[in-house]
């Protein structure tokens, strides 16, 4: 039923806690893991007086996808294919999933609500919209 599994990270707890639901999973249908991180450039450019640099950017995700493969390692999985990739994370991760044949999604939610989730916007809910695979979105644990 799957054969290549995503699982986009942005190294936050929701994310991790995904990440076991895409263990399971790929455990269970033998399928290939990919976990990808996404810098979001165009909120770099017009960030420029945060002091955060795109290279600061790029080691976290790289840290994030080391915490994914040591992860799925303690789950049995040895071969995860990670990437870290640049532009809107939304488009990004749809554009992964339709060049590589992603079957699934796998994505954490940060539960925000209202006015939240308003002004900063969901990744997960426009993946979840948009789509052309299933997407299973875990909640944050209480």
């Amino acid at each position: 039923m799957y054969d290549r599994i995503l699982l986009p990270t942005d190294g936050s707890e929701e994310a991790l806690s995904a990440s076991e639901h895409a263990f399971d999973i790929a455990a269970t249908y033998d399928a290939d893991l990919r976990a990808m991180f996404v810098v979001n450039d165009t909120l770099m450019a017009t960030d420029a007086y945060s002091g955060v640099t795109v290279d600061q950017v790029e080691r976290a995700g790289d840290e994030a996808l080391d915490e994914i493969k040591r992860r799925a390692r303690n789950h049995g999985i040895e071969n995860v294919i990670t990437e870290v990739t640049y532009g809107i994370p939304h488009q990004a991760i749809r554009e992964y999933a339709a060049d590589n044949d992603v079957d699934l999604i796998v994505m954490g939610t940060h539960g925000r609500t209202g006015v939240e989730r308003y002004l900063l916007g969901s990744v997960t809910e426009k993946i979840v919209r948009t789509a052309d695979v299933p997407v299973l979105t875990v909640r944050p644990e209480e």
